[in-house]
């Protein structure tokens, strides 16, 4: 697996807002502005800071066994979204002003250039253009516990190619977009495996099934032992950003190759995901065990393909392809483009 333990304090830019209802917004604004200044930027830096420690405090108070209820998530959610609004107005920033500096600091190249040189001046931390590339990364092992710096291209691509791999603002912990998703696909795998353990036993299937659910998509259950960010948003992300590098100016013929293959198994995991998030919805409204058990039998091995993939055309390979890839194809794919770029 690919991890930054310097990326808590990196790429805290969230492009949640480019993604939502305010896109086009943001879109038109960006087209009609400026670039900014570094002041400007700075002021970004500093809220993106303040906001990143406010939203890692929120995030340990949501995996408290007390606050994994109805009543206590969503209060918490409400109070990281008045901190947030907090934060913005000690910094002197409307929402809008915000969402308009992120956009443009994610995808102007001379912009993020500045933003990450403050972020660097203000933290101490390195550029987020490094990702630590571990062999047989995402298998475990004691290679795993042997990282290796690999840099990655300078400009645009090199941005979006970390995003995924070191580090990505609303990610827990600032995590990259891979090895988030990794981490809540074992956690959702571990849960499906345990459900299927009783098939006997109605209430344990429906608790595991609630627990994959949140692990998978926690916004359709909110309370649960994943991480509250969950497969689906992860890889969604994934594709986004992969995508975006590929487009990037000076993209090289590596970095488009590979991130059709990245993309295509992230999209792979996305599928899955809501394969199984139905599944195991199907087993909370069943009324007996034997109504449950071959849904939570589906469920189960559909969540070990979120990180092994699947042969579907049965020629004994998995492959990145369509309907096979999985997370470690992504993994895989993602580490061939790194060292393609730096060898």
């Amino acid at each position: 697996m690919i991890r930054n333990p310097l990326g808590t304090m990196l790429a805290r830019v969230s492009v949640c807002a480019f993604l939502s209802v305010f896109a086009a917004t943001a879109v038109a604004q960006q087209a009609t502005s400026p670039t900014l200044g570094r002041d400007e930027i700075a002021v970004l830096a500093r809220a993106e800071l303040a906001i990143a420690k406010v939203r890692d405090s929120v995030n340990a108070l949501l995996a408290l066994p007390r606050n994994k209820t109805r009543e206590a998530q969503p209060e918490l959610q409400k109070h990281l979204l008045a901190q947030r609004a907090e934060v913005l107005k000690q910094n002197g920033l409307t929402a809008e002003e915000y969402r308009r500096r992120s956009f443009i600091v994610n995808t102007e190249d001379s912009a993020r250039k500045i933003f990450d040189s403050v972020m660097v001046a203000m933290t101490g931390a390195a550029l987020p253009g490094v990702a630590i590339v571990a062999a047989n990364a995402g298998r475990g092992g004691a290679a795993a516990n042997a990282p290796v710096m690999t840099p990655l291209i300078p400009g645009l691509a090199g941005v979006h190619i970390g995003h995924v791999a070191n580090g990505w603002g609303d990610a827990p912990m600032g995590a990259g977009l891979l090895p988030t998703a990794i981490s809540e696909a074992r956690i959702a795998a571990t849960h499906a495996s345990l459900a299927a353990r009783q098939p006997t036993n109605l209430d344990y299937m429906k608790t595991h099934a609630g627990h994959v659910v949140h692990a998978v998509d926690p916004t359709v259950a909110p309370s649960g032992p994943g991480l509250g960010y969950g497969v689906k948003k992860a890889a969604t992300l994934m594709v986004t950003h992969i995508e975006l590098a590929a487009a990037a100016t000076g993209a090289s013929t590596n970095i488009v190759t590979h991130a059709k293959h990245i993309a295509t198994a992230a999209r792979n995991t996305i599928s899955r995901a809501d394969q199984i998030s139905a599944l195991a919805q199907r087993v909370q409204r069943a009324t007996t065990a034997a109504e449950a058990a071959p849904l939570v039998a589906q469920m189960a091995t559909l969540a070990g393909q979120l990180m092994a993939g699947a042969d579907a055309n049965g020629d004994g390979r998995i492959t990145w392809d369509a309907g096979e890839g999985g997370l470690q194809q992504a993994d895989d794919h993602l580490q061939l483009m790194v060292k393609g770029e730096t060898n």
